[in-house]
């Protein structure tokens, strides 16, 4: 039977030590639910928006960890699974996770308690993407280490992985990327709701730099080298914002043509990298991404995507109408798919007005939509 009373709500994500696209759906499930606290295995003030200073935000004993291990927290997949099993969440009579790893695996305190996963992928190392993380774990000199390790480790995981998932109550896919996996390696069906972009805090130039633009997490998946070398090798100007474990690597491939726009963090202010999208001759990503919310964030700048026509991609770029698609992960595909690009007539009003239907008013309309139907 219905309850006329508020369902009470909590929120719960991997991690807040870096701002990403997993994070920005996070603050939208805040925006979306204000009373809701958000529970967390780690926390890292310095790092994350200035949004999310002065919320509810609580974490697990990870959190007590000196600095230096909670740095490597991705080496410790158990430890998280045990993490979040121990949060006490018997309050809540529904449980929002953002999930890519290891949220799904908080605990029910009694049979009428839901949860609902928002799932930005089956976590990619797990499952996916196995192959290509073994090849290139992403950990520098660890790598040996890692690529020895995962085999032993990764099993486990799954099994960990895959009984937590049967525990969800609803899953809501990023993509219908996502929504096929979900089914694929959790037999389960999921609803789709793109995540939210403030397509609002883009004003598209009408005259275009000479410039194009990559952003995001510098990891090895992402081939970021693809991109600034097809830039290097044209001699076109890019500018490349983010950071990560590839970044060292990024520079040595990069030419004259190609600059970095970091802080200490490796991270450019929103003002900084919204003047160059909404100036920018285009937008350039090479990896075959789950979504892709900075997609969306170019075309809401008047960017024309450049992008690997596969997974998310699709969900968003239509090839020849707000974008150009390529289909190999290889330089020439970049280069010729640039080439292209250059040869397209793409009116900056028009892809805008594209990028709108994945605005962050309509994930939270629909988000609280589906939440709440839980408890009716």
């Amino acid at each position: 039977m219905p309850s006329a009373r508020k369902p009470r709500i909590a929120i719960v994500c991997e991690f807040l030590v870096a701002m990403g696209g997993a994070e920005r759906v996070v603050m939208e499930m805040h925006h979306a639910f204000p009373d809701a606290p958000i529970y967390t295995a780690i926390y890292d003030p310095e790092r994350a928006l200035p949004e999310f200073h002065g919320l509810d935000i609580r974490t697990t004993w990870l959190q007590k960890f000196p600095r230096f291990l909670r740095k490597m927290y991705k080496l410790f997949p158990t430890l998280q699974v045990r993490a979040f099993r121990s949060l006490d969440l018997s309050a809540y009579d529904i449980i929002l996770t953002s999930s890519y790893l290891n949220a799904n695996q908080v605990r029910k305190s009694r049979p009428n308690q839901k949860i609902v996963s928002y799932c930005h992928t089956p976590a990619r190392y797990y499952w996916s993407h196995y192959d290509e993380y073994r090849r290139d774990p992403g950990y520098g000199r660890l790598n040996p280490l890692i690529r020895l390790l995962m085999p032993l480790m990764i099993p486990h995981q799954r099994k960990l992985d895959y009984r937590a998932a049967q525990k969800v109550d609803l899953w809501i896919a990023n993509s219908t990327e996502t929504q096929a996996r979900i089914e694929t390696y959790y037999g389960k069906p999921a609803t789709v709701i793109f995540p939210p972009v403030d397509v609002k805090r883009f004003t598209p130039a009408r005259e275009r730099g000479n410039y194009y633009v990559t952003v995001g997490r510098q990891l090895p998946y992402k081939r970021y080298d693809l991109v600034v070398t097809a830039c290097t090798q044209l001699g076109l100007p890019l500018k490349v914002f983010g950071n990560g474990p590839a970044h060292d690597h990024l520079v040595e491939l990069a030419g004259p043509t190609v600059e970095f726009m970091t802080d200490r963090f490796g991270n450019a202010s929103d003002a900084n990298l919204n003047n160059a999208l909404n100036h920018a001759k285009g937008w350039i990503y090479a990896a075959e991404e789950d979504f892709g919310i900075v997609q969306v964030e170019a075309l809401a700048a008047g960017a024309p995507v450049i992008t690997l026509g596969k997974a998310g991609s699709l969900d968003i770029i239509q090839d020849g109408e707000n974008g150009v698609l390529f289909q190999d992960q290889t330089v020439d595909a970049v280069t010729t798919a640039i080439r292209r690009a250059e040869s397209l007539t793409f009116l900056p009003s028009k892809l805008n007005r594209t990028a709108r239907r994945f605005d962050r008013t309509l994930f939270i309309t629909k988000l609280r939509k589906v939440v709440l139907d839980q408890w009716r």
